[in-house]
């Protein structure tokens, strides 16, 4: 076994299992994704750190992998379907998607604009923090879908669920979490006396 292999392997039985994930997918995707081959090599060996990982170069706009367990969570609260068809938004490095592949038929990754022309999504997984209500998401998503992610609306912050049903959306907490701010989805300062 390699030393990522084992890693991996720390991972699923040290923050994935402890935090309630019980769904048999989830916890073999994780054990079958290398993590580590999605981060630039400086941070391999940080890549199954219970931390959000920082992927931007210097001067680029900060771009994140967030928590392996906030993404476990929120995929099990999705109640994920083998044809669900799923957008993964904010993961630039791809790992999010690649572990909900394992799962679904049909996952596209993308911006925190999505990617309207290919919707409408069963699930839409945001991998990270939101300041603002991302109606242009929610207009992405098919009746009856579901939409993941941390929402910074309010202390503490928390990964919520927010379901379409009806031409209306009803959002439910789910856990206390803590994940960087998606880029474009940033709360806009205010002006106040």
């Amino acid at each position: 076994m390699s030393d990522f292999s084992a890693a991996r392997q720390k991972m699923v039985d040290g923050q994935i299992r402890p935090s309630d994930v019980t769904d048999l997918r989830i916890i073999d995707a994780m054990l079958s994704v290398p993590r580590e081959e999605y981060v630039p090599a400086h941070l391999r060996p940080m890549a199954y750190l219970d931390l959000d990982l920082d992927l931007g170069a210097a001067g680029e706009a900060k771009r994140f992998l967030i928590k392996p367990v906030v993404l476990a969570k929120m995929l099990q609260a999705a109640e994920l379907k083998a044809t669900d068809k799923v957008l993964v938004v904010g993961c630039p490095s791809g790992y999010s998607a690649a572990v909900i592949g394992r799962i679904v038929g049909k996952v596209i990754n993308s911006g925190t604009e999505g990617d309207a022309a290919n919707g409408p999504y069963d699930v839409i997984v945001m991998a990270g923090t939101t300041e603002v209500t991302p109606t242009g998401l929610y207009r992405q998503l098919a009746a009856g879908g579901k939409l993941l992610g941390v929402f910074a609306q309010s202390r503490p912050q928390r990964a919520t669920i927010v379901t379409h049903s009806h031409d209306d959306f009803g959002s439910r907490p789910l856990f206390d979490a803590v994940a960087p701010v998606l880029s474009g989805l940033e709360r806009k300062p205010e002006f106040v006396f």
